[in-house]
């Protein structure tokens, strides 16, 4: 039995492989599942229906499990979108977004290095975080 507020078997498998450098792809509802990331890297499909659950849910729950030391959001070309003021909330508060454009955000999820993509129900658009995973410091 597991105490945190992460239980979902097949992201605790892939997070349990990953190190520090392993980049993991929140997405939403309109993302490429199959041919927007890296080919061998673990997809877990938690988009149940439209709304279920959003990019914003997943990432609390990550943000508390891993130690995350980048993070980059897919940045459309006009306004910056709403949801990115919500995620720098629930990133660590040292921590700038880095954003790129559509083609060049995609490019970054295919790299070797991307270990983990959750698709989402997340409805609203540019709603796509790839978060990198840092080191846990010896204590």
């Amino acid at each position: 039995m597991l105490r945190g507020k992460l239980i979902h078997p097949e992201i605790l498998a892939a997070l349990g492989r990953a190190g520090h450098g392993t980049k993991v792809l929140i997405a939403d509802g309109n993302y490429p599942f199959s041919t927007g990331g890296y080919p061998s890297a673990k997809r877990v499909f938690l988009n149940l229906a439209p709304g279920v659950l959003s990019a914003t849910e997943v990432l609390r729950v990550l943000a508390a499990a891993i130690p995350i030391e980048a993070a980059a959001v897919m940045m459309p070309d006009g306004p910056e979108p709403s949801i990115f003021s919500e995620f720098r909330e629930l990133l660590p508060a040292d921590l700038q977004l880095e954003r790129l454009e559509r083609f060049a955000f995609y490019a970054a999820a295919r790299d070797e290095n991307l270990g983990l993509l959750i698709a989402t129900g997340e409805e609203r658009v540019y709603a796509n975080i790839l978060l990198t995973i840092g080191v846990i410091p010896p204590q």
